[in-house]
């Protein structure tokens, strides 16, 4: 029995011995800690770390620091994506905690395609304000110019309106002294019995105005406004009446028998002067009528009417 239990304690032993060396704890060295593995994890960081440095950290915090040196970008778009959009957490970790590899880069992507957003945002809105600020600068030119036009045409219908305005004041005294200078005939009730130019044994040369046959005492007027320049008898033109027109202009009253104004008077045309009568060298009662255009010679006194309007 002894022997056997003997055997089997060695037996035991023989099998502790043949156990594998890596099987067996590595004692501790007195008063010192070896860092332990830490879990299998991908991480971003240590890697950052390792392939900056070329070796494994020594230790948490060296591993801590070589992170924070070493991404420091990394971090700050991590956080600002965290921060403004909420599509990345991290939490509070203990210093030997990492953020995986993929959270990273997630992180990083986001925060690219945010910039990205912002940034086409930004240049969109950029384009916008600088097309409506052009748009804007166009329509005030056109707005510009179109008051100019129409300041140019008020001011042209203005001196239009002044020109019409002035030849029409111009036409109304033109009318008017047409009005006043217009002539009229001597007398009424006639017929012509010799006319400018003839010639018989009646008269010393050929006759030098137009007679109007009327029965005696009939009204003579004046053929136009002027002034009564002589007034009496006159040998073979009998009574006679001279007015002289605005122009200068002398017409002849001869044979009359009653006279009716006085040198100096102002007559309208139409004004009656004296009546027809038979004085002088004459054959019955009729009105010898001359014109004298600037008191000189006698024209034709049926031409002077015609162009006066008058057809005697």
């Amino acid at each position: 029995m002894g022997q056997h239990r003997a055997e089997h304690r060695g037996s035991r032993r023989d099998r502790a011995d043949r156990r594998s060396p890596s099987s067996v704890a590595t004692p501790r060295a007195a008063g010192r800690r070896r860092a332990t593995a830490a879990p299998r994890t991908t991480s971003l960081l240590p890697r950052l770390s390792t392939l900056a440095t070329g070796r494994r950290p020594g230790g948490a915090a060296a591993r801590w620091r070589h992170r924070l040196s070493v991404v420091p970008g990394a971090l700050g778009v991590v956080a600002l994506v965290a921060a403004g959009t909420g599509a990345v957490t991290v939490g509070e970790q203990a210093p030997g905690d990492a953020i995986t590899a993929s959270a990273a880069a997630r992180a990083i992507s986001a925060g690219t395609s945010a910039q990205g957003r912002v940034g086409q945002s930004t240049a969109g809105g950029s384009d916008r304000e600088a097309a409506l600020s052009r748009d804007s600068e166009r329509q005030a030119l056109q707005d510009a110019a179109q008051a100019r036009l129409e300041r140019a045409a008020e001011e042209q219908a203005a001196e239009r309106n002044a020109e019409l305005k002035s030849l029409g004041r111009a036409a109304e005294a033109r009318a008017g002294e047409i009005a006043k200078n217009q002539w009229v005939l001597p007398t009424t009730g006639y017929h012509l019995t010799a006319r400018f130019g003839m010639a018989g044994g009646l008269w010393s040369s050929d006759h030098t105005g137009l007679d109007f046959a009327a029965p005696s005492g009939t009204p003579i007027v004046a053929i136009a406004n002027g002034t009564i320049t002589e007034t009496g008898y006159a040998g073979a033109y009998g009574n006679q009446t001279i007015m002289t027109l605005d122009d200068g202009t002398e017409v002849w009253f001869c044979h009359q028998t009653t006279i009716g104004v006085e040198p100096g008077d102002k007559v309208a045309a139409g004004q009656q002067i004296g009546t027809v009568g038979t004085t002088g060298n004459s054959t019955g009662p009729h009105l010898h009528l001359e014109i004298r255009p600037g008191g000189g010679d006698p024209v034709d006194p049926e031409q002077a009417l015609a162009f006066h309007g008058l057809t005697p």
